[in-house]
C-alpha cells in the first residue's frame, strides 16, 4: 500500500518503521529533514512537503506534537495535507489530540470525501495500544496497518472517541504519579525506608505503572522516562479542559496540571516528566533519596 507519513519524530519514526518493515511503501515528510533520514535509508522516499507526501497515498498517518500542529498540517490552504489526498483516502491521526480539533479537520475531511480516524498511541511500537475514533467500516479498512504497529488496537467509536479515550487514560496516568510521589514525601517525612516502600507499593493497593518510574527515575535523579515533561504537561491540560467542556469534575487534575506547569516554568520541560518531584520536593523540604532515610 501506498501511505504517506507526516511527522517523524520520536514516536513517528518507529511506527512509520514497523509499516516499512510490513512491506508498504511509504511518502515522509517532516519539517526537519534530517528527521527522514533514517527512514529513507530503510526504504522510504522523502517528501519535500505535506502536499507531496499524501498526493500518491491511499492512506496518510500525521504524528504531530498536538492539535495547532496538526490542524495546520491538514488545513493549510493549497499546502495541506488535504489539499493532497484524493476523495476515498483516510487520514489518520496519531497524535494525542483535542476533540474540539478533531471535531474540525473530521467535518472538512467530509467534505473532501475523506475518512478521518483519530487514533491516539500509548506505548511503543509494535507493542504499543491504539484507541481508533472514527466510521467502523473505514477502521476495518486500516485494521490491518493498525495491528502492524500496535499489539492492542480498540475501535472506540465515533469520530473524536480515540482521542478521548487517550487523554481520559492520561489523565489517570499522571494524576496518580503526582499522588504516588505525595504519598512518597509522606514516607520520607516520617522516616520510613523508601526503597523498601518502592517495593510494597506495586504488591499493594498503591501500585500503578506511572509508579514505576519513581524508583527508576527519581530515586536516581535521572528523572529518565518515555514522554518528555512538555508532552505531559500538554496532555493533561487537554484532559483537564476535556473535563470542563463535558461538565465533569477534574479536581485532582487540576491540582496535577498546575505542578506539571509550575516544572515547566523551570525550564525543565525537555527533561522526563518525573522531574515535576523537583517541585514537590521543594514543597515538603525534602527529596527523595533511599539512601538519605527520608532525611533532606
Amino acid at each position: 500500500m501506498q501511505i504517506g507519513f507526516v511527522g517523524t519524530g520520536t514516536m513517528g519514526t518507529p511506527i512509520a518503521a514497523c509499516l516499512i518493515r510490513a512491506g508498504h511503501a511509504l511518502s515522509v515528510h517532516d519539517r526537519r529533514p534530517e528527521a527522514t533520514e533514517a527512514l529513507c535509508a530503510a526504504g522510504a522516499t522523502r517528501a519535500d512537503s505535506l502536499v507531496a507526501a499524501a498526493r500518491e497515498a491511499e492512506i496518510v498517518f500525521t504524528s504531530l506534537p498536538g492539535p495547532a500542529e496538526f490542524e495546520a498540517a491538514t488545513l493549510q490552504a493549497q499546502t495541506g495535507i488535504l489539499a493532497g489526498l484524493q476523495p476515498g483516502t483516510v487520514l489518520v491521526d496519531l497524535t494525542t489530540n483535542a476533540p474540539p480539533t478533531i471535531a474540525r479537520v473530521h467535518e472538512a475531511c467530509r467534505g473532501r470525501g475523506i475518512d478521518l480516524m483519530d487514533a491516539p498511541v500509548s506505548g511503543r511500537p509494535p507493542a504499543m495500544t491504539v484507541m481508533v475514533g472514527g466510521d467502523a467500516a473505514a477502521f476495518a479498512r486500516c485494521r490491518p496497518l493498525f495491528e502492524i504497529i500496535a499489539a492492542n488496537v480498540f475501535h472506540v467509536g465515533p469520530s473524536g472517541a480515540g482521542v478521548t479515550a487517550k487523554l481520559v487514560t492520561q489523565y489517570l496516568g499522571y494524576t496518580a504519579f503526582i499522588a504516588s510521589l505525595e504519598g512518597m514525601l509522606i514516607a520520607a517525612k516520617a522516616g520510613i525506608d523508601l526503597d523498601v516502600l518502592a517495593r510494597i507499593v506495586p504488591v499493594s493497593a498503591g501500585q500503578s505503572r506511572t509508579f514505576d518510574n519513581i524508583p527508576r527515575g527519581v530515586f536516581p535523579r535521572s528523572f529518565a522516562a518515555g514522554g518528555t515533561l512538555d508532552i505531559v504537561a500538554k496532555d493533561v491540560a487537554l484532559a483537564c479542559q476535556l473535563a470542563r467542556d463535558v461538565g465533569a469534575p477534574a479536581t485532582l487534575g487540576a491540582i496535577a496540571s498546575d505542578l506539571y506547569q509550575r516544572a515547566q516554568a523551570q525550564g525543565w520541560g525537555q527533561e522526563g516528566f518525573p522531574v515535576v518531584a523537583r517541585v514537590l520536593e521543594a514543597m515538603a523540604g525534602v527529596e527523595l533519596r533511599p539512601d538519605r532515610g527520608g532525611e533532606a
